[in-house]
């Protein structure tokens, strides 16, 4: 096992990975810039060291013009080394592709330091699935079921849940089957995430992979039991897999919500402040990963992320009503957040009814403007 990690993370999820690592006996580093100094990650790591960026290669328009013609319109542009839903442009004719595409590159140079950017088609209104994967360096991979992440505004995620209500037990089979076999064909080794997007009629098309620990990985902890975190530590230092496939099961049902320092009435704008005030919920089946305490200071610099609050039930709807007895309670004060419009989507029978796809939120503003009008 290793004597020391480094955590290039910030926020919430540095937290996640130091908890995982003090339970296993492994010593922490943050790296953090000036501005996340007095974040608690920085604080409970065992060391810490303050780091700058570092800049990388570029694509051309030639290129891309090349790969739009093979794959048609419309298409997405993407930043290869992005997350986030940074460094995203829909283009939707041959004309829009120069312009969209310096668009592109510029946004993914900012946040990632590499402007390279690929192609791929557009789905209109589809659901956004992806299967959560383990693999270790024997060439085993198990895949712990799906997570639902349509709902989300400028393709940042906003409520994630697993299982999904558009998935039956065959469809996950085929899409873990798939995560698989893309797994193994790699030689991927670690934890990862493959993310599909899922049509009405059940058709999925392999969007992209994310070898890291997602944001919303504990809404599959809450419903298969295992600490993911943990997990990617053990993969990486050599372990086996525990589990074959048969052996993991999804238990009841596992609800997300993120809380941003943002303000949903002005087009989701970043509002960065002070923490005034600040209560936790908490009760059966309630888990909230959080880096806030009062007064912290949120800075202008990066992802507003502030709290995940998750909660689980025997069913959908348990998990649900459980939510919005949970968002009732969480109090956070000094900044505009996500709190209300969360409330919302709880109450929204859409919702409810697992009636979503990618443009739900875009969907739900549009008819605010027509009740307003």
């Amino acid at each position: 096992m290793f004597e020391k990690i480094l955590i290039a993370n910030r926020g919430e999820i540095a937290l996640r990975v130091i908890r995982a690592c003090k339970e296993l006996g492994i010593a922490t580093v943050a790296v953090h810039s000036e501005a996340d100094a007095n974040s608690l990650h920085v604080r409970f790591a065992d060391e810490d060291v303050c780091i700058p960026g570092s800049e990388d290669v570029v694509e051309d328009i030639k290129t891309a013009r090349e790969v739009a013609e093979e794959v048609g319109y419309p298409l997405l542009l993407k930043a290869a080394a992005g997350g986030g839903g940074k460094g995203i442009r829909l283009v939707k004719q041959d004309r829009e592709l120069e312009d969209a595409f310096r668009m592109a590159q510029a946004e993914a140079q900012a946040n990632f330091g590499n402007p390279a950017l690929y192609i791929e088609r557009f789905i209109e209104k589809p659901r956004h699935v992806e299967i959560q994967i383990l693999a270790d360096q024997f060439g085993s991979v198990v895949h712990l079921g799906e997570r639902d992440c349509s709902i989300q505004r400028r393709h940042q995620k906003l409520v994630e849940e697993s299982p999904s209500p558009a998935v039956d037990e065959e469809l996950r089979q085929k899409m873990g089957e798939a995560a698989i076999k893309g797994a193994k064909e790699i030689g991927y080794q670690s934890a990862g995430t493959v993310e599909f997007l899922l049509t009405p009629d059940g058709e999925f098309y392999f969007m992209e992979m994310n070898t890291r620990i997602q944001v919303e990985h504990p809404v599959t902890e809450m419903v298969v039991g295992i600490d993911l975190v943990k997990e990617q530590i053990k993969l990486a230092a050599g372990e086996k897999i525990r589990w074959q496939q048969k052996q993991i099961k999804l238990s009841g049902h596992a609800i997300e919500c993120r809380i941003n320092a943002e303000d949903p009435e002005k087009d989701f704008a970043p509002c960065p402040g002070t923490i005034a005030g600040l209560h936790i919920p908490g009760g059966p089946e309630v888990r909230i990963d959080t880096h806030l305490y009062v007064p912290y200071r949120i800075p202008p610099f990066y992802d507003s992320l502030l709290a995940k609050v998750i909660t689980h039930g025997e069913t959908r709807q348990e998990a649900i009503t459980r939510m919005q007895r949970v968002l009732e309670e969480l109090i956070i004060e000094g900044v505009p957040t996500t709190i209300p419009l969360h409330q919302k989507i709880m109450k929204d029978p859409s919702f409810r009814e697992g009636l979503v796809d990618t443009t739900y939120i875009e969907a739900m503003a549009e008819m605010a403007k027509q009740e307003a009008a």
